[in-house]
């Protein structure tokens, strides 16, 4: 792909039964990092693993802070 290319995508995560999207993760783990107490413009860069057989999707925030909230 050359500089002028987009390349529209999109991200599912299938798992017993249900349907998460990339953009309900991201969202879920900006809350996540809010709802600790840090500011949404604080946040640079986000990570995230996600672990179906344990209901969990776990986080990097910074490339240094964690956390992790329920894969639903």
């Amino acid at each position: 792909m050359n500089g002028g290319d987009f390349l529209k995508s999109n991200f599912y995560v299938e798992f017993y039964g249900k349907q998460v999207s990339e953009a309900s993760l991201i969202d879920a783990a900006k809350k996540t990092w809010t709802d600790s107490g840090k500011k949404a413009s604080d946040l640079k860069s986000l990570t995230l693993y996600v672990k179906p057989e344990d209901n969990q999707v776990y986080c990097v925030f910074n490339e240094e802070d964690t956390g992790c909230f329920p894969l639903d």
